[in-house]
């Protein structure tokens, strides 16, 4: 049987009376792209920072690659790879400096294996170029090289690509899923819901609470039990107010140019029959697909 990368029990870290990670428990296997998601606040950061050693917890215990993380922190950052939310790099630097010089952090002096690091997240011939003339997305890019540089079996990515275009977090992800191609266990928290969706399993986390832990696809089956409706009906404000006050409707929210509404005993025509009856124009009612939006929010309640 293969050893658990991290094993997390009863882990817990208050600040005062405020509690910030409240008795969570989980297990990451070797290879796996977890997603940890939840809102800013939720305690994801916490949880990252416990497991580097940065943080001592306040109850409960957890290993990372076999060590202890608080009696045995040191070995476990020579061996992984760690991208904060702040970009941790400088930008009097060139590319290739900020690199050069975090890799001798690490004990890597290597030539060769910086400019393969710089070529493994595309930066390859913007080696000269000032960090400072970057965009966000490149900057990222480089984060992550220096979080890679020696080689880690194991990467813990905080909210890498807030901030970020679609087109450069699309092209992040791409990264992520060639890194573990090639056997590295990943960790990235994320608040963005789509996201989430690339990953193999997704823990959720509100208020410092570890609410599930399983793949996307069996979260929506076990979390979302009745049909979603995509409702497309004027005026929405009054729409919205109806079908929440509908018996048998178990949630209702706007989404884009209609609502969406979840329910395991109310049916296409009783909708529309009621929202005709109280004078709203309906355009069209169909099917529509659970999403991670409706898990956490079905858990959050």
């Amino acid at each position: 049987m293969t050893e658990s990368v991290i094993v997390v029990e009863n882990l817990t870290r208050k600040f005062g009376d405020f509690v910030a990670v409240d008795h969570i428990n989980f297990e990451v296997n070797p290879g796996e792209v977890i997603g940890y998601l939840g809102p800013n606040g939720s305690g994801k950061t916490t949880t990252i920072r416990m497991l580097l050693g940065l943080l001592k917890p306040s109850d409960g215990k957890a290993t990372v690659l076999g060590y202890d993380v608080f009696k045995q922190s040191e070995e476990i950052r020579a061996r992984v790879g760690y991208m904060s939310q702040k970009f941790a790099i400088y930008d009097d630097l060139t590319t290739l400096e900020n690199l050069t010089f975090y890799g001798g952090v690490y004990g890597i002096t290597d030539k060769a294996r910086i400019q393969h690091t710089l070529e493994l997240v595309g930066l390859k011939g913007h080696e000269s170029t000032l960090t400072k003339d970057m965009s966000t997305g490149w900057r990222q890019r480089l984060s992550l090289g220096i979080a890679l540089v020696h080689e880690p079996k194991l990467l813990f990515l905080d909210e890498p690509t807030s901030g970020v275009d679609p087109t450069a977090r699309r092209a992040f992800w791409d990264l992520i899923y060639e890194l573990a191609e090639g056997g590295v266990t990943i960790l990235v928290t994320t608040h963005y819901m789509d996201e989430a969706e690339y990953c193999e399993r997704v823990a959720v986390m509100r208020d410092g609470k570890l609410l599930a832990m399983d793949t996307p696809t069996n979260l929506k089956k076990l979390i979302i039990t009745g049909d979603v409706w995509e409702v497309f009906a004027h005026p929405l404000e009054k729409g919205l107010e109806i079908l929440t006050a509908m018996d048998g409707v178990e949630r209702v929210g706007l989404a884009g140019d209609h609502l969406r509404v979840i329910s395991s005993r109310v049916g296409n025509d009783a909708m529309q029959s009621l929202l005709i009856g109280k004078g709203i124009s309906v355009e069209k009612i169909e099917r529509g697909e659970p999403t991670l939006e409706d898990v956490f929010l079905s858990l959050a309640r």
